[in-house]
């Protein structure tokens, strides 16, 4: 088993913001594949993993993204 490695912050040091940075990538980043068929997922195969507002902000090319912390917090 390799090591972990932990950084802890204060509440006052956890980003509030995050930059996309796949809107300034020269070509789209691929999609992850599927184990079994190594076809590329599309949304309904994330969707029992994960809310589809997650999955929508991670396929975002948006440049204006940003979100706020505090909502993790709460």
């Amino acid at each position: 088993m390799s090591d972990s490695i932990r950084f802890l912050l204060d509440e006052s040091r956890i980003p509030k913001y995050w930059y996309n940075l796949a809107a300034d990538l020269p070509a789209p980043p691929p999609p992850p594949l599927h184990p079994g068929t190594l076809q590329p997922l599309g949304p309904d195969d994330l969707a029992p993993l994960f809310p589809m507002s997650l999955i929508q902000q991670e396929v975002s090319l948006d440049l204006d993204f940003a979100f706020q912390a505090h909502f993790l917090l709460d």
